[in-house]
């Protein structure tokens, strides 16, 4: 039986991959064993030593289950460092051209994990938000810079201005952002 509590966040949020959608261990073993044995696989090149790191990883759930929030996030990141523990303790390093059958290996995922991949759109936020705070020419500079990677001299033909003042110019605009992203606690 579900307690009240989570019977309220699953209203609020219909995300399957939510804590909120799985009221029992079971279902969170339902829906995330195979793709975190697929991820463990990826990490270790080794189906067996995969599934003992994931059942590890959900035996960790279990003892814990009513204070973890989020299981998703929480049992990749489980997944992970039981990997990379194995891995130090086994002192073994893996490297594709290695094995003799490079097919059961697949690459590693190069999605970040969810938790890593919420913290970067938070900064990328963070950043778009500053960005506003510059004046136009400020933002036209970096824009210019990073956006369709002009150099110097092609940013002060199309800007009109000297290729010493664009860069002065550029080195202050981003001075002031990284300021402003160290006050809000976005580069700690």
């Amino acid at each position: 039986m579900t307690s009240p509590s989570r019977q309220n966040k699953a209203a609020k949020m219909p995300d399957e991959t939510s804590a909120s959608t799985w009221a029992t261990i079971e279902q969170v073993f339902a829906a995330l064993e195979a793709p975190l044995l697929a991820y463990a696989r990826r990490l270790l090149g080794n189906s067996g030593t995969a599934e003992d790191i994931v059942q590890d990883a959900f035996m960790k759930l279990h003892t814990q289950f009513d204070q973890v929030r989020t299981p998703q996030p929480w049992l990749y990141r489980t997944v992970h460092n039981l990997a990379v523990d194995h891995q130090r303790r086994t002192n073994r390093i893996t490297l594709l051209g290695d094995s003799p059958n490079e097919e059961e290996i697949p690459t590693m995922d190069p999605q970040p994990l969810p938790d890593e991949q919420i913290a970067r759109w938070e900064g990328i936020g963070l950043v778009r938000l500053v960005l506003e705070t510059l004046d136009d020419r400020s933002r036209e500079l970096i824009r210019l810079r990073f956006n369709e990677d002009l150099s110097y001299k092609e940013i002060s033909i199309r800007m009109g201005i000297t290729v010493g003042n664009v860069g002065y110019l550029l080195h202050h605009a981003l001075k002031t952002m990284a300021v402003e992203l160290d006050r809000t606690g976005a580069t700690q």
